[in-house]
């Protein structure tokens, strides 16, 4: 990620070995690295999908996108079955329709992510896509957290019935996230 962001060719694997050796969150005053390298980026997303269950214990899958640098909600995309790389393609379409891009879209290792459809979708909307870290899950932090958070303050909170139903209940939850929640 460092490598595309700051203009410097760094091999992803020594990242991860140095991480995986040395880095420990901060203690003390200052941002993390990954804060450093979120606001150093122009337009940088992150992206990933989690599942929800409905009253009538039918699967859900949301594809929730967020701006790092302001750590606000960008737009999700519900699909009623198992996503497959043209259900993810057609998701990521919806919450771009009428959104300025990005310039890089941060994703995490999912096979999802992998498929040829997803790549070519992502070279026509200009966009290049930089991956997590692999094995080490704290290289993927801010989109993490608001999964969390939207299943905590939210799904967890209210039952919903069918597809239509959660998509209008997470906008809602979007709309107060985006306008009032500190960030």
């Amino acid at each position: 990620m460092a490598s595309r962001c700051l203009g410097l060719e760094i091999n992803p694997d020594v990242v991860r070995r140095i991480l995986k050796k040395y880095y420990r969150p901060p203690l003390g005053d200052g941002p993390s690295w990954l804060t450093f390298i979120g606001h150093s980026a122009d337009n940088l997303w992150s992206l990933d999908l989690f599942r929800c269950e409905s009253a009538l214990l039918h699967s859900y899958f949301v594809m929730l996108v967020m701006d790092q640098f302001s750590r606000k909600i960008v737009g999700f995309s519900v699909c009623s079955r198992a996503p497959d790389g043209v259900a993810v393609c057609r998701m990521l379409n919806r919450i771009t329709l009428g959104k300025i891009l990005p310039k890089y879209l941060r994703t995490d290792n999912d096979p999802l992510f992998t498929f040829h459809q997803w790549g070519i979708n992502l070279r026509v909307l200009g966009i290049e896509e930089i991956k997590s870290v692999p094995h080490t899950p704290s290289s993927h932090p801010f989109i993490e957290r608001l999964i969390g958070t939207v299943r905590r303050e939210n799904r967890d909170q209210t039952l919903f019935w069918g597809e239509k139903d959660l998509e209008r209940k997470i906008k809602e939850f979007a709309a107060y996230y985006n306008g009032h929640k500190v960030h």
